[in-house]
């Protein structure tokens, strides 16, 4: 399928109050409660707020109950965008409506109507809570349910509902038995943001009932919500990196863990923490282009933490050696800063910083945007260096990183892990 951008007419203003999101992206319930989080929550984002948490919402107003099509209160509050990565959901995160069915689309491609046999069991697609459950004129029996990715779902011409208002559903979970009409055995489905439907073969494969990996932004543009596939092995960037790495042979990578369309770049990817509190960010899908190793051929004279606390590493080779941005972003500062010496810090996405320090020159200027491996600097000892050298700093949400979390020190490459971001709380890394 073509990753077209496609535009969606909102379809109501929709109920005030505040609506906070999230009881999981990537967690379950249990995993919050065990790690003291409850709920994910959102304040306001596709991500959360730094110290408040607040319950994924299990109540909805009377016209939240009664309408079908309706804008969910608060989506757009704090962000005009958020992303939702379909490639990080497990399989016991996602579930076709009727494994058994057979799909096509109807109403304009707005909804997928799915065939099969009398007594089916309809399953919810994600976890959320139930917004609406009730019998309507022209849809028969239909069940909405509002999940924690910010999309809602729909599932009408049920024979019967099997669920209430604001009950919380498990992904694969029987919501409904299947109904018929004039004949014919199907349920009719439908995937909404903020009220507008959209076409279902974007995130899924109508044959294979798979959800395709890939990543997609919902950008509100006036009275419309733009929507389109921004990266993921099953978007054309990705298809593309694939297929280009396929003929690769530098370095024995395989073409899955080529460039799959993952960056650090600012202006690509929105802050996912608009709409979650917690993500996963798999270091070996990101494109060999996004990254580079901040100071090539160098060693490691003095490693982070330690007895004295190092709040990063120190990388040497020669002096005046040139110094690479470690990925794309925006440059924040550049300049003389007390025992840092020259020093330039890096704006990327999701909440992460480098720095990069004891420069004898710095060769970017604040507000300039940078790609990884362009050269941003030389190495000297300005400040408190007794070497030349360069301190690298990583950070995430304001916390310092071992940059060894990221960076393979002895083979200057990525790390094959798997980053668990939090915000507020930091980083977990966890081998692939």
């Amino acid at each position: 399928m073509k990753d077209n951008i496609h535009q969606l007419r909102l379809q109501s203003s929709g109920a005030g109050g505040c609506y906070a999101f999230l009881k999981k992206l990537i967690m379950n319930k249990k995993q919050l409660l065990k790690h003291g989080l409850g709920m994910l929550a959102i304040s306001g984002f596709m991500f959360v707020s730094l110290n408040s948490f607040m319950p994924a919402k299990n109540v909805f107003t009377a016209a939240e109950q009664q309408q079908v099509s309706i804008a969910t209160p608060g989506l757009f509050a704090q962000s005009q965008a958020f992303n939702v990565d379909f490639e990080i959901f497990r399989a016991k995160e996602y579930s076709f409506p009727l494994p058994v069915g057979k799909a096509g689309l109807v109403n304009g491609n707005s909804v997928m109507r799915i065939e099969t046999s009398k007594g089916d069991a309809v399953k919810a697609m994600f976890d959320g809570y139930v917004r609406l459950s009730r019998k309507t004129e022209s849809m028969g029996n239909v069940i909405v349910i509002r999940h924690d990715n910010g999309l809602e779902t729909v599932y009408a011409n049920n024979a019967e509902n099997l669920v209430k208002v604001g009950q919380h559903i498990d992904a694969g979970q029987t919501i409904a038995i299947v109904g018929t009409k004039n004949g014919t055995t199907y349920c009719d489905f439908s995937i909404m943001v903020n009220g507008g439907r959209l076409n279902p073969e974007t995130f899924i494969e109508l044959k294979s009932h798979r959800l395709r990996r890939q990543t997609v932004q919902f950008r509100k543009s006036g009275s419309r919500v733009l929507i389109s596939v921004v990266g993921g092995k099953d978007s054309s960037a990705g298809r593309d990196a694939e297929a280009k790495g396929k003929a690769a042979k530098a370095d024995g990578k395989t073409a899955s863990k080529m460039g799959r369309g993952l960056t650090l770049n600012p202006d690509e990817v929105s802050d996912p923490f608009t709409i979650t509190n917690t993500f996963e960010l798999d270091l070996e899908k990101m494109e060999r282009k996004a990254w580079a190793y901040p100071l090539p051929g160098a060693h490691v004279i003095s490693p982070y933490g330690g007895k004295r606390r190092h709040s990063g590493v120190d990388l040497k080779t020669r002096p005046n050696d040139e110094i690479v941005a470690a990925f794309d972003g925006v440059v924040v500062a550049s300049g003389p800063f007390y025992g840092y010496g020259n020093c330039i810090r890096i704006r990327h996405a999701y909440g992460f910083e480098t720095l990069y320090s004891h420069q004898s020159k710095n060769k970017v200027k604040v507000g300039q945007k940078v790609k990884a491996g362009e050269v941003i600097g030389l190495t000297g000892r300005t400040g408190r260096a007794t070497t030349e050298h360069l301190h690298f700093e990583v950070s995430f949400g304001g916390r310092r990183l071992d940059p060894a979390i990221i960076f393979d020190h002895s083979g200057h490459k990525l790390k094959p892990v798997t980053l668990h971001l939090t915000k507020g709380k930091g980083v977990r890394s966890q081998k692939n």
